[in-house]
């Protein structure tokens, strides 16, 4: 079972290297388009509508036919995506090739976890689930210092076309390591109540709380890696590209590894709610104290200098990463709220609400911006992360 989770997780791991590209590439990318810095977010906010407009179709489709038959769609889907996202030549080619990833891309969590819900114990789920966005989080590395090299070496067109090779080598490994493990030959004819049967889980009063925290513990964590974490350490503390992407690799890092570690901690004390909120709090907590760190702000002041060194800003990101991947368990609770043949419909509810919220957040980080820079987008989502956290908390399921 390992390995066919590990080559199904094979395509979170490009999912996230496309939706990172923008972090080390948004300044070029606008100046070859001839658009503002801003603007690149709000289009990457195309990206992220598109992937959650498709969580319910996905979480139906998973249900009701093999995960290699809808990951060897969705593999094909991102490499056209990549191939075009190479040769767009204005701001509207590159919103459109931002959505068409997006519906590539709206699977590739949701493919291994279904499995993985398919073929493990409910009590074995939260540490394969965090296996599977250990290696997917691994996207991350391609996405820092590598493609901040190849982009200074050779442009932002062929970085967007290597996802499009990795794709097809990940769809030739699928045709020939994963057999079409089927949910069950009971499938309903009518395709409209199991679309109703995904909002209606996600709505529970099981799920209504990990929904919320979902809405934004994504859009927060893919705003600091996803864009604003490299702009805030190239514009704020004067680092190169390539020293921003290395930067960046710690907070990859802490993403790749603490999710398994979170999974062994959930699995030996069993206090998902508890860990969430504490995670989630302390995770925004850190994005405040890095714009307290410069212009002036409270902790520079507190150490008499008007800015912290970037050393500051990097441990403080990597100890955001850190913190916000107990993202995990929500997963595991919204698999351990339904029964198995509908584990689909349940992961792909949670994962509407990461990438919906990662739409809405990531389009109201341009105006944000406009205002008030970089810091102040980072503020905002550190505030987001400790709010949607206590919401949490008041929502959680009594058990």
């Amino acid at each position: 079972m390992a390995f066919p989770l590990i080559v199904l997780a094979l395509g979170h791991t490009i999912s996230n290297m496309v939706r990172t590209l923008p972090a080390i590439s948004s300044d070029v990318i606008a100046s070859d388009l001839a658009i503002s810095t801003g603007d690149i977010a709000a289009m990457t906010g195309f990206y992220h509508l598109a992937f959650a407009a498709g969580q319910i179709p996905i979480g139906v489709a998973l249900d009701r036919y093999s995960v290699k038959s809808v990951v060897s769609v969705l593999l094909s889907i991102v490499a056209l995506g990549s191939v075009l996202s190479a040769l767009v030549q204005g701001p509207a080619g590159f919103a459109i090739t931002q959505a068409l990833l997006g519906i590539g891309c709206c699977g590739m969590l949701l493919c291994p976890l279904t499995y993985a819900a398919r073929t493990t114990e409910p009590a074995q789920f939260a540490l394969w689930s965090a296996v599977v966005l250990a290696v997917g989080n691994s996207g991350m590395v391609l996405s820092a210092s590598p493609m901040a090299w190849v982009i200074e070496h050779f442009g932002w067109r062929i970085a967007f076309g290597l996802p499009a090779l990795l794709g097809i080598v990940v769809l030739v490994i699928v045709q020939l390591a994963i057999k079409p493990l089927r949910p069950s030959t009971e499938r309903p004819a009518d395709i409209w109540p199991e679309i109703k049967q995904v909002v209606a889980i996600g709505l529970s009063p099981a799920l209504r709380g990990v929904v919320i925290l979902a809405f934004v513990s994504f859009a927060v964590m893919i705003g600091v890696r996803g864009l604003w974490g490299g702009a805030w350490l190239m514009d704020a503390k004067g680092l190169t590209r390539i020293e921003a992407g290395n930067a960046l690799l710690g907070l990859t890092a802490m993403l790749i590894v603490m999710p398994m570690v979170v999974g062994l901690i959930a699995r030996r004390f069993n206090r998902p709610y508890g860990m969430l909120t504490i995670g989630h709090v302390l995770a925004g907590s850190a994005l405040l104290l890095l714009t307290a760190g410069a212009n002036g702000g409270v902790v520079a002041w507190l150490f008499g200098v008007a800015d912290l060194p970037a050393l500051y800003d990097v441990l403080l990101i990597a100890a955001f990463g850190a913190l916000i991947s107990v993202q995990p368990l929500l997963f595991s609770l919204g698999r351990a709220a339904v029964r198995t043949q509908h584990a689909g419909k349940a992961l792909a509810a949670v994962n509407l609400a990461f990438f919906a919220g990662a739409a809405v957040l990531q389009a109201m980080s341009a105006p944000v911006n406009t205002g008030f820079g970089v810091s102040g987008v980072l503020v905002f989502l550190g505030l987001v992360c400790v709010l949607g956290a206590l919401a949490f908390w008041a929502l959680r399921r009594r058990v």
